[in-house]
């Protein structure tokens, strides 16, 4: 008898102790399963990041899409065709107000004017214009927003998947994108402020994935330009830090993807262009041009403003008008403003 009441305090004894391992064991599982869960939505995310890219790039289609922004309404219609040997050939045409029409074979880019018979014929700078979106690969986008996958919806008639992308701080708004289940073409974007409302959106009205090649209204339309005023102004990489312009604190998850000088028409058309120097950063979503330009061929004026997310800010430093705009909260801005400083080589 003394023996089982031995046994019975040695194991009530060690029974916190059991339990105690217990509750360690299972912490431990359930931590193990939450990060291999976590791991495999961030993959999948990713995943469907970079589909949404390359399908801008390598699927057949046409449709027509609408942007939305505030009051702001605008239709436009595209045909993209990707081609094995001679690559990608694209058409994009306004259908509200003023017609105007963009033809680009690659990187090569046709703007058409029509009430001034003007076409102007540059080199594509961005690859991130709807149905792209992205500048940088899933895995380094995830880096700032954190995926949210919503399940299934339909866009424009077709199936799509749903991702939010949530900013993991104050510096971006979150997007909200649906894409085709088959081939990841975006369908619909959307821009959320923190309060989730939609500060701007793009979506197919309509829309026809696989269609068969037809680039030869295209690459007619970029052959004859008899009758139209050809322009091509003169855009060149520009080193900045060169110029004695530097970022001292970049603000955290932009990085800058590229610098440009551009002419830009004088307010006096008598005047010549005045040289406009160009820095774009980019979290792989969100991008930020900083315009630089001289003050004495210049009539701006200091202030900040926005029209849905697209901020704007104007400051004076010095002899010259930095203007910042992007589609970014106005602290963001205010930020890259704060950090660029000047100091002329010697």
């Amino acid at each position: 008898m003394q023996s089982l009441r031995l046994k019975k305090t040695t194991i009530w004894g060690r029974l916190p102790a059991i339990l105690f391992c217990a509750a360690v064991l299972l912490s431990a599982t359930s931590r193990t399963f939450a990060q291999t869960d976590d791991s495999a939505a961030r993959h999948s995310a990713a995943e469907l990041l970079n589909r949404i890219h390359q399908a801008a790039q390598q699927q057949n289609y046409e449709g027509a899409f609408v942007y939305q922004r505030g009051n702001f309404v605008q239709s436009s219609r595209i045909s993209h065709y990707a081609t094995h040997n001679d690559g990608e050939f694209e058409s994009l045409e306004s259908l509200d107000g003023k017609p105007r029409k963009l033809l680009r074979h690659n990187d090569e880019l046709y703007t058409f004017v029509p009430e001034r018979h003007l076409c102007v014929v540059e080199k594509r700078q961005n690859k991130d214009s709807f149905p792209a979106l992205l500048s940088a690969s899933g895995e380094q986008v995830l880096t700032v927003y954190e995926p949210k996958m919503l399940g299934t919806d339909r866009v424009a008639g077709v199936d799509s998947e749903v991702i939010e992308l949530d900013p993991k701080d104050a510096n971006r708004f979150a997007y909200k994108l649906w894409a085709d289940t088959k081939t990841g073409l975006l369908l619909r974007a959307q821009t959320l402020d923190p309060s989730g409302q939609v500060l701007e959106q793009m979506s197919f009205s309509q829309i026809r994935i696989g269609v068969p090649v037809d680039k030869t209204p295209i690459a007619s339309g970029i052959k004859n330009t008899s009758g139209w005023t050809v322009v091509r102004p003169p855009v060149e990489p520009v080193d900045m830090e060169a110029q004695g312009w530097q970022l001292t604190s970049p603000v955290a998850g932009f990085r800058k993807i590229r610098e440009l000088r551009r002419p830009m028409a004088a307010h006096d058309p008598s005047n010549p262009p005045i040289p406009v120097d160009q820095m774009v950063f980019s979290d792989g979503l969100a991008a930020i041009s900083i315009f630089i330009e001289p003050v004495e061929k210049s009539t701006r004026k200091e202030g900040a403003g926005n029209s849905g997310a697209t901020h704007v800010l104007v400051k004076r430093r010095g002899d010259f008008w930095i203007t910042l705009l992007g589609e970014v909260p106005q602290t963001t801005l205010q930020q890259f403003a704060a950090a660029i400083e000047y100091k002329p080589s010697r």
